[in-house]
């Protein structure tokens, strides 16, 4: 008896818009949680993180006291100027928000699918229509 020919598998498509809009609701659910921002502002935003010194009455602190300004949204700009402030606020972040961005992540996808599921006939009958 002959050996069968395995069947070739069929390749996913390269590009689809619909794949691309959930990869970049994903970046963004987790650009928000970490980051503070969106990934646009993450790329264009600009260098504002440090450590700034009280300098007494005017604070309403006391003099000489550090404390950490710029970190509630994190730019390319601060990660690359300011590493080792950046990276503990993202731990921070990640720690404060991990659980939240994880059940918004799984919300998202599950709805994602429900939503390509329920759009699937109506899509392919105007695909037909258009070809």
């Amino acid at each position: 008896m002959a050996k069968r020919k395995t069947k070739t598998r069929r390749r996913k498509k390269e590009f689809s818009l619909w794949d691309a809009g959930v990869a970049l609701g994903n970046l963004t659910i987790l650009t928000e949680g970490a980051l503070g921002t969106s990934p646009i502002s993450f790329i264009t935003g600009k260098q504002d993180l440090g450590m700034k010194t009280s300098s007494g009455w005017g604070d309403m602190v006391l003099a000489g006291q550090t404390s950490l300004v710029g970190a509630d949204e994190i730019s390319l700009a601060d990660l690359l100027s300011e590493p080792a402030l950046a990276y503990s606020q993202i731990a921070n972040n990640m720690r404060s928000n991990g659980m939240g961005m994880a059940i918004t992540a799984v919300g998202f996808n599950v709805g994602a699918k429900l939503l390509r599921r329920l759009l699937r006939q109506p899509i392919n009958s105007s695909n037909k229509m258009i070809r």
